[in-house]
């Protein structure tokens, strides 16, 4: 029930929604009950099966008030009936009726249709809701969480499971809205024609409704175990898609075969269990009904037989029209009970999703920064992934207009020390300081709008040239965008594109080499023009000629600018005003490209490694 009521909090808006459900659903309720109301009396009259003392009663016209009020509506309905038929005759009562029943059905059937719809609209709030909520609140986790998470279970999750959601709870709550009412209004009329025989129905039903639950709770261990192999296939099938090339390489065709093999067949087992009791709610419903509505022709015809005047053979007819127009509601609840537990394991394991507490959030007294002036401070920082220590320790001073470049060994800490900054992680022990304030107490959006990020890896979507280098950013010109690829050396390969800069350059870029990847990605941070810039490595996957374009690129931009440079390549940082030498999460050397020369010590050593390599 918690799970439902926070679901249902994303239906909004329902201010119109609920009152034309309500009173659409009333009113089909009403005209329905009339349809098969109707049927009772008019037998009854028309082939003389009424009660000659009942017959006189219903010769005058009943008085509200003064009767209870299923007693007021069937006295009013018998009065006008028989009234009708000594005016107009047996023949002409019949047409008569025959056309207001035709009437009502089509009444009942209209405002069955809107309660219908008003409840589809109210789903369809509730799914576009979540699904942005959802993903929201997937994009607002640290970078940590999608490092520790596999991809595919998120995915999973965000698609999936959200796809179960819609299909299985918001199906079955729309039948506990509407049903109950309708088995509510029925109960009341079949009490109205015979309270003897409702009370046996009332004893045999919750026999039922016991087997059919015992069968929904045996369905959610299986369809958690379901939804949980969903999220593993869909992480083996990104990774096998993305690292193609990494399977072909090492002939792995077989092991990655025979892994997906192992999880398509466990989700097999779990769906077969699933399936089998699933399958088995309806056909149990539907013998459990017919098995009911036999005992109750049953015990009905018994009243009948001792004619103590409980129950007439029109009676008896009306009686089981109306209960069995219960049991579609009631097989429908017990369908959506069983459907429900599949979408409850969905619902859990996105709101696991969503209550994913994140790591690196907004100071509530958090305050927004002008622009940057003076340094930034690495003061004794410290970071550890779980337990696992990376940074231990590290001070130095960033300031402004100075480029500090860090290099070392792979794996020392340096990519890190750079993710600390605009603030993807927050340092375990020590501070990071902008212009003197914390950077956890500096709004995080605030903060990141100083910084412009290249990464050695490009990071590009499945759009166009201009969207990709425009990214999330407002109001760009295309003169802007022109002019932030010729400084990153750009301009001149996307003009021979089909489409020029609406050129769309495929999932991740694929359409591009990987130096044009890159001049793309550089122009993004070009464009963005701010005043601290973090280079990951940005030259690492260039060719030579594309190095030479970018590095030039590069210098330009970082001319006035504030720079922290994680270099792969020594020679593209010779010009820095420091050099941190990071090994094992500690500096170990630290000065200018000549002094660190002069110490002959580990820079010295990767210089030279490279310049053979070269």
């Amino acid at each position: 029930m918690k799970t439902l009521k926070r679901l249902f909090k994303y239906a909004k808006p329902i201010n119109l929604i609920i009152p034309v459900f309500i009173v659409s659903t009333i009113l089909y309720t009403l005209f329905s009950l009339f349809n098969l109301l109707s049927i009772m009396p008019i037998l009854e009259v028309l082939f003389n099966q009424i009660d000659p003392q009942k017959l006189s009663e219903y010769q005058t016209k009943p008085i509200w008030g003064e009767v209870g009020l299923i007693e007021f509506f069937k006295g009013q309905f018998y009065y006008n009936l028989i009234h009708y038929i000594n005016t107009v005759g047996k023949l002409r009562a019949l047409q008569y009726v025959c056309t207001l029943l035709i009437a009502s059905v089509f009444l009942s059937n209209l405002f069955r249709y809107l309660s219908q719809v008003s409840l589809e609209k109210a789903k369809v709030n509730v799914i576009t809701n979540f699904r942005s909520a959802v993903f929201k609140a997937v994009t607002k986790l640290h970078i940590g969480f999608f490092t520790n998470e596999h991809k595919g279970d998120i995915m999973s999750k965000i698609t999936t499971d959200v796809q179960e959601v819609e299909n299985s709870i918001v199906n079955s709550v729309k039948v506990f809205f509407k049903e109950p009412v309708l088995i509510i209004a029925y109960f009341i009329a079949l009490f109205g024609i015979s309270v003897k025989l409702t009370l046996y129905s009332l004893i045999i039903l919750p026999l039922s409704g016991i087997l059919i639950s015992t069968i929904s709770k045996a369905l959610k261990k299986q369809a958690k175990g379901t939804q949980s192999t969903l999220g593993r296939i869909s992480n083996i099938l990104d990774e096998s898609l993305s690292g193609m090339r990494v399977v072909k390489a090492f002939n792995a065709n077989g092991y990655i075969n025979k892994k997906f093999q192992g999880e398509i067949n466990r989700y097999a087992g779990f769906s077969w269990n699933f399936s089998k009791r699933y399958n088995l709610s309806s056909p149990m419903s539907e013998f459990l009904g017919v098995s009911t509505v036999a005992l109750l022709i049953y015990i009905g015809g018994q009243l009948i037989f001792e004619d103590t005047g409980e129950l007439t053979p029109p009676g008896l007819f009306g009686f089981l029209a109306i209960f069995s127009q219960i049991l579609t509601p009631l097989k429908a609840l017990s369908n959506s009970i069983t459907g429900l537990q599949r979408g409850l394991v969905s619902a859990d394991r996105i709101f696991d999703l969503m209550d994913t507490e994140n790591e690196v959030k907004n100071n509530p007294e958090a305050i927004e920064i002008g622009a940057f002036s003076d340094q930034i401070i690495y003061d004794e920082v410290s970071f550890a992934y779980d337990t696992e220590k990376v940074i231990d320790n590290i001070s130095f001073t960033i300031k402004k207009g100075q480029t500090v470049a860090l290099v070392g060994p792979s794996g020392g800490g340096k990519s890190t020390l750079a993710d600390l900054l605009p603030r993807f992680y927050d340092p375990t022990y020590g501070k990071i300081t902008l212009d003197g304030n914390d950077l956890r107490n500096i709004d995080v959006e605030s903060l990141r709008t100083q910084m412009g990020i290249v990464t050695q890896e490009s990071i590009l979507f499945n759009d166009t040239v201009f969207n990709n280098i425009a990214f999330g950013m407002s109001n760009v010109s295309e003169q802007d965008v022109i002019a932030a690829a010729r400084i990153a050396n750009a301009h001149e390969f996307i003009e021979k594109l089909d489409e020029g800069y609406q050129s769309n350059i495929g999932e991740r870029g694929t359409k591009l080499s990987g130096g044009q990847r890159q001049r793309l990605s550089i122009a993004r941070a070009i464009l963005k023009n701010p005043p601290v810039l973090i280079l990951d490595e940005a030259t690492s996957a260039l060719d030579a000629e594309s190095e030479k374009l970018v590095q030039e690129a590069l210098t330009n931009l970082m001319k006035n600018r504030t720079s922290l440079v994680i270099a792969h390549r020594l020679s593209t940082i010779k010009h820095a005003d420091e050099i941190l030498v990071i090994e094992r999460g500690q500096i170990i050397e630290r000065g200018n490209h000549e002094s660190l020369l002069e110490q002959k010590g580990l820079y010295a050593k990767l210089i030279e490694m490279q310049s053979l390599h070269e």
